[in-house]
């Protein structure tokens, strides 16, 4: 039941369709270890056997089993031991998407729904769908009708209820659906349709389901955590449709979101993972409001939250920031040690005029002199991004522009994706649209280009002593799989451990020595 969506960080464009529906067809969050297939991703197209975190596609999918398999392992202090009804939940898109769908999860089991573990198990089956690009549509469309098959009664959420209609027209049995981020519109469909249990009649009800905390129930592992901070973008890049789907840049204040942080931290959390459409923008549409917490006046703004979850004590990784000079403040506290020096931030491309096409932020800035003035400020700092090969309009002189950006730029992690259009984009309509098998060679040229860049990278760290955080434990091979403060979870490299002892935990913290490096990932020792 597992799929996967086909959302880049950050990016619309993507793979030819063929491609990206090979990708979905092998992709299994559950059991990354038999992902062999090429993928629209961190790996040359000549490179067949790259394991599945490579990918440039930030997916958090979560099929019926899988949510209610996190849910039971992270939440049984806090969920009913027996409670019915049940619900079932497919979760598909990026971690925003993910983080929606823990929301709804949490407030369903405030009510005393059970998340149920299969179709048959469901008394009803809520599908957060993506709408991110044409074949994360279909492959959201093909869930809801496999969850109509399979269970027959079915609320559909997400990006793509922005399109109730179509939905509508494919699938007229579907009870209720809503948008994105309509919290409030699932919960009181499930409602309508499964009433909520009477808790003074229900023999089985468990009080301590009154006790679940500010963190909510995550479909995360129990020692990492994505944490939302706003929600939509006040740009308007000519590819992107997300305004559409979610609207303009809404933050969160600043109290409530270090509420949510110190709830996940005291719940067990070693890493938050900081999410949104513009990280960097956090608080503008508040005119950076002053709040209170802890006693202690915070603003709603980038710097200011990004300090203040600092003095929780725990790692605390950033996505999607946007290279404005703002930017380099944070970077002064990555280079003190106070943040992961890791920044996700998608460049889409290296050339002005495409990038002026594109109408992204920050398109004049130059980028390569603000990321030599970060490496000075913090020679450690890690970054990844994403970038579009085969934009309308974009020569060949264009193309070389970009290789050339990124043999100077050297970035750690790159992703790409060849462009496609999406239904409302803007770029549909420029003119000299690129040929499918042009697209396709500079995309393996830049791949084959980003390899060597990054096994020369990794091999750099060989020798040295890291930090890491165990994610895995293989105990068949006697390995933990881990990451290091430069490797986000799915999209980026593991570090594996070898010859562990019993001790090891997932979610404990190692310091090993770096033994040997491939293309994307590191090898190492751990003396215990």
């Amino acid at each position: 039941m597992s799929k996967t969506s086909t959302e880049s960080v950050n990016t619309t464009a993507t793979a030819p369709l063929s491609a990206v529906k090979d990708t979905a067809t092998i992709f299994n969050p559950a059991a990354p270890t038999i992902v062999q297939a090429q993928s629209q991703a961190d790996v040359s197209q000549t490179d067949t056997k790259q394991p599945y975190h490579h990918k440039a596609n930030h997916n958090q999918n979560r099929s019926v089993a899988q949510s209610s398999d996190v849910t039971t392992a992270n939440a049984t202090a806090t969920m009913p031991v027996s409670a019915a009804p049940k619900i079932g939940f497919v979760s598909l898109g990026c971690p925003k998407a993910l983080v929606d769908s823990e929301r709804i999860i949490t407030e369903l089991s405030r009510d005393g729904y059970q998340v149920a573990s299969d179709y048959d198990g469901a008394d009803l089956v809520v599908v957060n769908t993506c709408g991110f690009i044409e074949s994360a549509v279909q492959e959201s469309l093909d869930a809801i009708g496999e969850a109509i098959s399979k269970n027959g009664k079915v609320i559909v959420t997400g990006c793509l209820g922005k399109e109730a209609d179509k939905i509508r027209e494919m699938h007229p049995a579907v009870l209720a659906v809503t948008g994105a981020h309509a919290y409030d519109e699932v919960i009181t469909a499930v409602a309508q349709h499964v009433p909520k249990p009477n808790r003074s009649q229900d023999a089985n009800y468990d009080p301590k389901i009154d006790l679940i905390n500010e963190a909510g129930i995550k479909l995360t592992p129990s020692h990492y955590a994505y944490l939302k901070i706003s929600e939509g973008c006040n740009h308007r890049c000519t590819f992107c449709i997300i305004p559409s789907l979610r609207g303009d840049l809404v933050s969160r204040p600043i109290d409530n979101v270090m509420n949510e942080a110190l709830a996940l931290k005291k719940a067990g959390v070693k890493e938050l993972l900081i999410i949104s459409q513009d990280t960097s923008a956090y608080g503008l549409d508040l005119k950076y409001k002053t709040s209170f917490w802890n006693g202690m006046p915070l603003k709603s703004k980038f710097y200011d939250l990004c300090q203040a979850l600092n003095d929780l004590g725990i790692w605390v990784r950033l996505h999607y920031v946007y290279p404005y000079p703002h930017v380099d403040k944070v970077v002064e506290l990555m280079g003190e040690k106070k943040l992961l020096p890791y920044l996700d931030i998608p460049f889409q491309h290296a050339s002005h005029r495409i990038l002026k096409a594109m109408k992204r932020p920050a398109h004049s800035e130059n980028t390569l002199a603000r990321i030599k003035a970060w490496r000075d400020i913090c020679p450690d700092i890690v970054i990844r991004s994403t970038f579009v090969v085969g934009f309308p309009g974009e020569t060949e002189e264009d193309f070389q522009c970009l290789l050339d950006w990124l043999v100077e730029a050297r970035l750690d992690r790159v992703g790409a994706f060849t462009y496609s259009e999406v239904e409302g984009a803007v770029a549909n309509d420029l003119p000299d649209h690129v040929p499918e098998d042009i697209k396709q060679s500079r995309y393996e040229r830049l791949m084959a280009l980003q390899q060597d860049i990054s096994a020369q990278k990794l091999q750099e760290k060989v020798g040295k002593t890291l930090t890491v955080l165990v994610d895995e434990i293989d105990s068949d091979e006697n390995i933990a799989i881990c990451r290091s403060y430069a490797d986000a979870p799915e999209i980026d490299g593991h570090v594996y451990v070898d010859d562990i002892n019993t001790q090891v935990k997932v979610g404990q913290f190692l310091t090993v020595t770096i033994d040997d490096a491939s293309e994307y990932d590191l090898f190492a020792s751990y003396q215990g």
